[in-house]
C-alpha cells in the first residue's frame, strides 16, 4: 500500500479558500479526495488518473474546487475556493490500483484526514 499524509487544513470564512496536499510514497493509478462531516457518510469529492490527469468532481464542488497532481514530488492538491458552511468535514486523500470512482471500499489506501472548518 501507498502512505498517505494530508495536509493544509485548517478554519476559514465563508467565501475562503484552502488548499490540500497528499504527500504520497508512491504512484497509484486513481488518487481521490473524500470528505466526511458528523453524523454522514464518506462522500467522494473530486478523483484524478494519474498519469493523464483527467479529473472528475462530486456536484456539490464542481466549479469550486480543483484537483491536481504533481507526479515528479508524488503529491496531490485539492484547491478549494468559494468554502462553504456545508464544506466543514474532515478530508481524506486516498488512492487505488484500478480506474476511478467514488466507491470508498474500493480505495486500499487513506490518508489520517484532515479538518477544514468554514463558519458563516
Amino acid at each position: 500500500q501507498v502512505q498517505l499524509v494530508e495536509s493544509g487544513g485548517g478554519s476559514v470564512q465563508a467565501g475562503g479558500s484552502l488548499r490540500l496536499s497528499c504527500a504520497a510514497s508512491g504512484y497509484r493509478y486513481c488518487m481521490g479526495w473524500f470528505r466526511q462531516a458528523p453524523g454522514r457518510e464518506r462522500e467522494g469529492v473530486a478523483n484524478i488518473y494519474a498519469r493523464d490527469g483527467f479529473t472528475h468532481y462530486a456536484d456539490s464542488v464542481k466549479g469550486r474546487f480543483t484537483i491536481s497532481r504533481d507526479n515528479a514530488k508524488n503529491t496531490l492538491y485539492l484547491q478549494m475556493n468559494s468554502l462553504k458552511p456545508d464544506d466543514t468535514a474532515v478530508y481524506y486523500c486516498a488512492a487505488r490500483s484500478y480506474a476511478c470512482d467514488y466507491e470508498v471500499r474500493k480505495y486500499t489506501s487513506w490518508g489520517q484526514g484532515t479538518q477544514v472548518t468554514v463558519s458563516s
